[in-house]
């Protein structure tokens, strides 16, 4: 009796240690889907700046030369870095498509709505997944596949156009920091999108960590967004690849 009683609670166990286990494997399985996944968010500011957005690259479709795309920390060139915006990339007819809180679907559903059609722009600069890690502490890969998804997009969409890959930026002071290790880890993967003809790679966390790693609140106050010092180290550290890229053939 003692050992079929034995043998019940063993099965038991392994019953809900699979169950468990079937969880799981189906939350990874929707999160991986959501990060690939065309959607569009509800916010009224969001939709109107899709909106606004198509406006703009419609008057100026024949002179863009020069797309970004993201998250706040590229919309933030419009509120935190004007001044530098203007002296680097008013020449480009820069069109900034970088919207703040946004994840790698939300960039999907931007491009299948139209927000680079009709383009034919040289350079396209691609930053985006640091939300995916800080709204859904989402696995590395999960959140690689999301920019694996845009890169494909992108190319089909325009195929003429050099894309430079912008590593995520750091973020936490420490590099031990949760969010760091995330962001880290999709680095990692995501660099091996570059081929070096269409798709290039840039990691620019050097400019703004210390000799020791940590992220200093004098370059991004909240540990994420940089203030106007750090732009500037952004537009430094992009500057040379930009050259190259847009006076490549």
């Amino acid at each position: 009796m003692k050992s079929w009683i034995a043998l019940m609670a063993i099965t038991a166990i392994l019953l809900c240690l699979a169950a468990l286990n079937s969880r799981i494997s189906a939350q990874q399985t929707i999160s991986a889907e959501l990060a690939t996944t065309p959607d569009a968010r509800s916010d009224g500011w969001w939709t109107e700046r899709h909106a606004a957005k198509l406006k703009e690259k419609a008057a100026n479709r024949e002179q863009i030369q020069l797309v970004m795309i993201g998250d706040s920390i590229t919309h933030s060139w419009e509120k935190t870095a004007t001044k530098i915006w203007s002296e680097r990339y008013a020449k480009y007819r820069a069109l900034n498509l970088g919207y703040s809180g946004d994840r790698t679907e939300h960039v999907l559903w931007r491009l299948e709505n139209g927000e680079v059609a009709g383009l034919n722009p040289k350079l396209v600069v691609l930053m985006i997944g640091t939300n995916n890690a800080g709204h859904r502490h989402e696995p590395s890969e999960f959140t690689a596949a999301g920019v694996k998804a845009i890169l494909d997009d992108l190319r089909e969409r325009l195929p003429d156009a050099k894309l430079l890959l912008l590593a995520i930026f750091p973020r936490d002071a420490s590099p031990e920091g949760a969010f760091r290790q995330l962001t880290d880890g999709t680095n990692a993967i995501i660099q091996k999108y570059a081929d070096g003809e269409h798709i290039f790679y840039l990691d620019v966390a050097d400019a703004f960590l210390d000799d020791d790693k940590s992220l200093p609140k004098s370059i991004m106050p909240d540990l994420l967004h940089p203030n106007e010092a750090g732009y500037q180290l952004w537009a430094d550290a992009m500057q040379p690849k930009i050259d190259e890229l847009m006076s490549s053939e």
